[in-house]
């Protein structure tokens, strides 16, 4: 038997104290994953909130043959991207040949960041850009299942997280810049 049945069974039933630890239970996880495709904890909030209604109203399909909370994360990434292309436009082409050289920077920037600093320059980045970059890189989808997802030409998911990493390191040097200033 599945370890979840029987707190999916209870919440099938609509049994409020049930929803209540299962929302517990993937809230704090699956917000995490809403900041990264949102602009600010307001829209990640949002994300959530609607996410977690399609969590419920579709509980009924889980088949059991999977882990809960991949399910409940599939479902969260669903939602993000869906209020993400009802908000912004993806289809923006940037040729690959247009991009400068992606630059490095010390490993100490990274060593040093936080990760309210980390989730504020994926806020930062263009919708377009952050959602690509966490389906690439985060969440590990190919370019072409990105493409598919988005309704975007293959190219285009390239170059924006291309474009998306090239904005990343600028941002990450620009911080170490600054703490070496205040360093001195």
């Amino acid at each position: 038997m599945h370890p979840d049945h029987d707190l999916i069974s209870r919440c099938l039933n609509h049994e409020r104290a049930s929803e209540k630890i299962f929302y517990e239970k993937f809230a704090p996880v699956m917000y995490g994953i809403c900041l990264r495709y949102a602009i600010d904890e307001t829209e990640a909030q949002e994300i959530l909130q609607i996410g977690f209604i399609y969590v419920f109203c579709n509980l009924h399909q889980f088949r059991f043959d999977g882990t809960l909370d991949g399910w409940v994360k599939k479902t969260i990434i669903h939602t993000a991207l869906n209020f993400c292309k009802k908000n912004a436009k993806f289809r923006q082409d940037i040729s690959i040949n247009d991009m400068d050289d992606v630059a490095t920077f010390s490993e100490d920037a990274l060593s040093i960041i936080s990760v309210k600093e980390l989730l504020a320059i994926l806020q930062d980045l263009a919708v377009g850009y952050r959602v690509v970059f966490n389906l690439a890189e985060i969440e590990g989808f190919g370019h072409k299942e990105i493409a598919a997802m988005l309704g975007i030409a293959e190219g285009t998911s390239k170059s924006q997280l291309c474009r998306a990493k090239r904005l990343i390191i600028k941002r990450l040097k620009e911080m170490e810049t600054e703490r070496l200033k205040k360093t001195e």
